[in-house]
């Protein structure tokens, strides 16, 4: 149908809908039908929305629609085909459309749609079409749930969709040139809503249980009702101006003034006593034109201040894309009326609504019940009613609902995702920067809020603070994040208003954590290192084996004695870790299945048949069907001949790739990999070395740039910028790092300016600056580029090449006498039959500072040795490798002698020659045949009396513990077990560590006697004191581990929970701390910790839970909460 036809169509459609007379609206017989017909028309628009923008030039919502609902409300279906038409024509414009169109002529259609919605939203604001859709909205909710119908349902979401397009739809900046205070077509809807009560059945829905299914709607619809409201001006709505705000308006007042008088006093100035035209030329020395001459001015010397070679020169057009982000519209005052009842309608919302509806719309969208992008509602009303909140008599229980740690990660998780999307999709990126400001907006709320609950009179909100506080300085993600915006900050696409949020936010996240950390001497916080591993693509298949016939049938042969000499009889111990079946994986469930079939067959090659019988019964039970792996009735022969088969199958084995360091060199013809691996540790934190990390050009650009516009930011925005230059330049004495020539121009204009006499800051970078240039000729040069902390050392301290650096780190200088000292002990001691001469010349040496590397390059110099290779340091425990004939005849006399003791093990590693690790000895003793299990190398364990706990009493504890100790030497090549495990680290580290470690033992020893000597007077107090009880508990604890980590021979972690009213009083007790720390058990650093708790870490070497050689040791352990 071409588009005459329609117009005809549509105009014959609209005509048969009746005609408005006066004030009284006569519709014709066939209105519903007409209204009907509309609704399709719409549906089969063509892209210019031709139809839509007729209906919209006829005005046949403003002429029939609204006078049909007025007067003929009381006509069901007239009445919801009329809605049902009217949602659709007061859609937005960006949804009819997709996207603003870039076309000049879709651009035009798109204009005029949204210049007929304005003409719509003009027309909505009326007390009697809000005075309907609010009696017919009471109406259908004063219904009972039963007794609804699904046509109910869709009225009541239609009539919240049609209130929610109305308020969608944007102001029109040419019509609505109005002035703070004075009622805007806005402010005009939403007095309507008001008045025909259609506010009260928001918080209606927002607050009944049995309405939760419009809980997003209704979030929607207050959202667009606050659109041009900010929670200052609700606030203090109605309320008399306080004496702050008079001498803030004086102040402002004088800043003006003092711009006047400025103005004027230039303009005098500027005034000469003679005509314009003989003002003369003046040739400007020092300053080149064009050629090598000097620039000749021709005008006033009054104006030469403002020259520029610029002036004159077209200014040159800012592409599209490098153009800075557009702020969004400031928010105008509305009327006072509607302000008040807006005041009055968050009050309401806070005590009754608030907490109930942010606890559904957030169920939804974790659910993901929620449209695309829903949760922008979200973190608008969050910033808006917690700030609200804030400033009106702040009360912690309206807002209980979003302060907790999940609503911190819920907007950080979002905030990322933000970040990386417009990072990521180029095309949207100004959409998602807009989303990250209300997440930004949100975030800063929260931290705003947990200040003020620091503040709070009330203990258990300042406790509550203090748990929040300490969660979210302890994980990484929240100290990064102001990190990570600033430094990715792109004034393209983040608009001036974004920057704002975003410093004062990290200024407060900064004041947060300072005053968190002081007064406490260690905060724990989570470090995550991000390491990286190649993998090479140098594919290898199985294990290299003979699968010719000949050798698998002998290996048959060998297996299938072995099967039937155990009678097909499983051991625990092999039965245990069988595992074929990973529920969790992406792997496949076939893929899984030939997986297992190829360990079947790995075993049986290896000869290991009882492994392979375990490996086939543990796959019938996970893939009983076509029975694969036999049936579930299997019998032993039928077993024996299926392994049998498997082993004689050619299957395929999967390539697999092998995992190499990162440092390690990739062959070639090899295909590489990196392999991201995330390590979580703890460590220390410290707040000056995190400041450290803003002390970077790319973090302090953004600051300069908010700076700039000082005259339109507010006093605490400047507030915010400059205590971060403050804390750069004078905090980390890093003031160099603002020596920038447009950083001093920007000082220069700011002290120029009468009405920013504040700020002081370049006179003191100014004097520094005089000082680096007497000793750097250079420094000038330096002021034209951004540097970063190397160049900034470098200025202030002095430029050197790389030829010295190295060298610098190289020389040594060694006396005379040293050398000499030096040839003569090693002489001495290099035939001495020592396993490392370094080690024994260190100790001995006059001078202690000496490293390992130091000596060993000394050594090198003389020409006592060939290479430093020479005098490698041998890790422990990789000398002795392979057992000589002596060694293992010694073994077996030691086992026969002790095999009747406590602890063969022990006694074994005290008496045997050649030291080796524990391990290596129990390997050794398995593999000859002396032991057939390990738990039989376990110490075992004295009987005790019966009802008790331990063989010991209190008082016998707690002496063991205060007695003089000696160091176990099996414990030691733990030690050694565990150090060869760890993997070699880089010798240089080593030796730099040295020192330390020869000091840490002194001081170790030291203190380990002043221990051992106090710890009885302890505990004679504490009984005293009446804490019997909790030090039997103490014991109680111990001895009970002691005994499980004996029995079954495993060191795992065992908290130590206080349970009773009395334990945790005496955790409280500060002799009771002492004697905690005392033991081993050190108080946990973290703040987030509600009890103490520690761990058992080290096994006891006593039967009967105390120590012979040694005391308990206790390690800490940190609990989140």
């Amino acid at each position: 149908m071409d588009l005459y036809m329609m117009n005809c169509e549509l105009l014959a459609t609209c005509s048969a809908l009746g005609y408005l007379e006066g004030e009284t609206y006569h519709r014709e017989p066939d209105c519903l039908e007409s209204v009907k017909d509309l609704i399709r028309y719409l549906r089969h628009e063509d892209d210019t929305r031709d139809i839509r923008q007729q209906l919209g030039a006829g005005q046949i919502l403003q002429n029939d629609l609204l006078p049909i609902i007025i007067q003929h409300s009381q006509e069901k279906q007239l009445f919801d085909a009329c809605i049902r038409l009217m949602v659709n024509l007061t859609q937005p414009a960006l949804l009819c459309f997709g996207k603003v169109p870039d076309d000049s002529a879709f651009r035009h259609h798109f204009l005029q749609i949204v210049s007929y919605l304005q003409a719509y939203k003009q027309a909505f604001a009326n007390e009697k079409v809000f005075g309907v859709l609010s009696e017919k909205l009471y109406n259908l909710l004063q219904m009972e749930w039963e007794q609804r119908e699904e046509e109910d349902n869709l009225l009541i979401e239609r009539i919240l969709l049609l209130v929610r397009n109305v308020l969608h739809i944007p102001a029109d900046p040419y019509e609505e040139k109005t002035v703070d205070d004075d009622a805007s077509i806005h402010d005009k809807l939403l007095w309507a809503m008001h008045m025909s009560g259609m506010d009260d059945l928001l918080k209606f829905l927002a607050s009944a249980p049995s309405e939760q299914q419009w809980s997003l709607h209704v979030l929607e619809v207050i959202s667009l009702m606050f659109r041009d409201q900010t929670p200052e001006q609700l606030v203090s709505a109605g309320q008399s101006r306080s004496v702050q705000e008079k001498q803030k308006d004086a102040q402002e007042l004088e800043v003006l003034r003092q711009k006047e008088i400025a103005e004027k006093r230039s303009r005098v100035l500027q005034r000469g006593s003679r005509h314009s035209r003989f003002g003369g030329s003046y040739v400007v020395q020092g300053l080149k034109s064009l050629g090598d001459k000097d620039v000749i001015y021709h005008k006033g010397l009054h104006n030469f201040k403002n020259y520029s070679h610029d002036m004159g020169k077209a200014v040159r057009r800012v592409p599209k894309r490098r153009q800075r982000a557009r702020d969004p519209e400031n928010c105008r005052r509305s009327a006072l009326n509607v302000r008040l009842f807006l005041r009055e309608f968050c009050i309401d919302f806070l005590e009754n609504c608030y907490n109930r509806l942010m606890y559904l719309v957030k169920d939804g969208l974790l659910r993901e019940k929620a449209q695309q992008h829903d949760e922008t509602y979200y973190l608008w009303a969050l910033a808006f009613f917690m700030g609200f909140n804030r400033s009106h008599n702040f009360r912690m229980d309206l807002v209980s609902e979003t302060m907790s740690i999940r609503t911190f990660h819920y907007i950080e998780r979002n905030l990322t995702n933000y970040y990386e999307m417009m990072l990521t999709d180029r095309k949207e990126a100004t959409s998602w920067a807009r989303r990250m400001h209300l997440a930004l907006k949100a975030y800063r709320e929260l931290l705003m809020t947990v200040n003020e609950m620091d503040h709070s009179r009330d203990d258990n909100i300042r406790q509550s603070a203090s748990v929040i506080k300490s969660n979210i300085f302890y994980l990484m993600e929240y100290r990064e994040i102001f990190l990570t915006l600033l430094r990715k900050f792109d004034e393209t696409k983040q608009p001036r208003s974004f920057l704002k949020d975003l410093v004062e936010a990290a200024h407060l996240f900064l004041r947060m954590l300072e005053r968190f950390c002081k007064g406490r001497n260690n905060l724990v916080v989570q470090r995550k290192r991000v390491k990286k591993k190649r993998s090479k693509g140098k594919r290898r298949s199985g294990p290299a084996v003979d699968s010719s016939p000949e050798a698998l049938e002998q290996c048959w042969q060998v297996v299938s004695e072995e099967l039937k000499a155990t009678g097909f009889q499983l051991s625990e111990s092999v039965t245990e870790g069988t595992v074929l079946f990973d529920a969790a994986s992406e792997v496949p469930l076939e893929e899984q299945r030939a997986e297992a079939m190829v360990r079947i067959q790995d075993a049986l090659l290896a000869k290991q048949g009882p492994e392979a019988l375990a490996l086939i019964r543990a796959a019938r039970e996970v893939w009983p069907e076509g029975d694969v792996f036999g049936a579930a009735d299997v019998v032993a022969e039928e077993e024996l001949e299926l392994l049998k088969q498997i082993l004689f199958a050619n299957l395929p084995r999967p390539a697999t790739t092998e995992p190499v360091e990162e440092e390690e060199e990739v062959g070639e013809g090899e295909e590489e990999e990196e392999i991201e691996s995330v390590r979580v540790s703890e460590a220390e934190f410290n707040f000056l070395d995190y400041i450290k990390r803003f002390a970077s050009p790319n973090i302090l650009q953004p600051y300069l740039l908010l700076l700039k516009s000082y005259n339109q930011n507010s006093t605490h925005t400047n507030h915010c910028i400059v205590r971060m230059l403050h804390r750069v330049a004078v905090d980390l004495k890093m003031d160099a790092l603002l020596f920038q020539l447009s950083v001093f121009c920007l000082f220069n204009k700011i002290l120029c300016d009468p009405a920013a006499t504040a700020y002081k800051v370049r006179v003191g970078l100014s004097r520094t600056l005089t000082m680096k240039l007497s000793t750097n000729n250079k420094a000038y040069v330096e002021l034209l580029f951004w540097k970063n902390v190397g160049a900034v050392r470098e200025m202030t301290e002095g430029y050197s090449k790389e030829e010295d650096k190295q060298e610098s780190k190289k020389r040594v200088t060694w006396s005379s006498e040293e050398e000499a000292e030096l040839r003569k002990l090693y002489l001495e001691h290099r035939d001495s039959g020592d396993a490392d001469v370094v080690e024994t010349l260190l100790p001995i040496l006059s001078n202690p500072s000496w490293t390992r590397r130091q000596v060993v390059q000394q050594l090198v110099n003389l020409g006592l040795v060939d290479s430093v290779k020479d005098l490698k340091k041998q890790r422990k425990g990789t000398r002795i490798v392979l057992w000589t004939e002596d060694q293992e005849l010694e073994l077996q006399t030691l086992f026969e002698e002790f095999s009747e003791s406590d602890d063969i093990l022990g006694n074994i590693l005290k008496k045997i020659t050649a030291k080796r690790s524990r391990a290596r000895v129990v390997d050794k003793l398995l593999s000859l045949g002396l032991v057939s299990d390990r738990k039989e190398l376990y110490k075992k364990r004295r009987p005790r009396a019966a009802g008790k706990s331990s063989g010991m009493t209190e008082d016998e504890f707690f002496s063991d513990l205060a007695g003089d100790t000696q160091n176990d030497p099996s414990d030691e090549e733990e030690e050694e077990e565990e150090e060869e495990s760890e993997g070699e680290e880089s010798e240089e580290q080593e030796q730099r560590d040295e020192p330390r470690e020869r000091d840490g033992k002194r001081r170790v020893a030291a203190s380990q006697g002043r221990t051992d000597g106090n710890l009885v007077t302890l505990v004679q107090k504490l009984r005293q004191e009446g804490l019997s009880g909790p030090l039997l508990w103490l014991q109680n604890c111990l001895n009970r581990t002691a005994d499980d980590r004996e029995e079954d021979g495993l060191s795992q972690p065992v908290p130590l929970v206080p349970l009773t009213e009395e334990n945790e009083d005496a955790m409280e007790n500060k002799s009771f701390h002492r004697l905690l720390c005392r033991v081993g058990i050190r108080k946990p650093a973290n703040e987030q910790v509600g009890i103490y708790k520690a761990i058992l870490a080290n096994q006891c070497t006593g039967l009967d839970g105390k120590c012979e050689k040694q005391p308990l040791k206790l390690e800490l352990l940190r609990v989140s909460f």
